[in-house]
């Protein structure tokens, strides 16, 4: 009896992982060793950036915050301090978002802080 092959479910494979390939350069996009090397740490590294990117937002809302304190005399540290002393609950988030885009709001923010 010969070999049996499931080739239909062979060519499904091959075909997920060069159409994840596309656009990759080389022979990365359409040799199938390669591409599926290529394709697996692509994406190893987008599970890792998944977890990298909140790292990111985070440093980019404290410079933002620090940024728009400086002005008023404080700096980030101090500020944080005292929003903590002082019972308000606003996360750095929407802290960035106020200062960059509603400066008199954050201006009062501030104020009630630092009396």
């Amino acid at each position: 009896m010969p070999r049996s092959v499931n080739s239909v479910a062979s060519r499904k494979r091959r075909k997920k992982i060069l159409k994840q390939a596309k656009g990759y350069f080389g022979r990365r996009k359409n040799a199938y060793k390669i591409a599926r090397n290529a394709v697996e740490k692509g994406l190893q590294y987008a599970y890792r950036d998944r977890k990298n990117k909140k790292r990111t937002y985070r440093a980019i809302w404290i410079q933002r915050i620090n940024a728009a304190v400086r002005p008023h005399g404080l700096s980030y540290s101090k500020f944080i301090h005292l929003l903590n002393k002082s019972d308000v609950d606003i996360d750095r988030k929407v802290l960035a978002d106020l200062a960059m885009n509603n400066p008199e709001a954050f201006e009062a923010i501030v104020k009630k802080v630092n009396k």
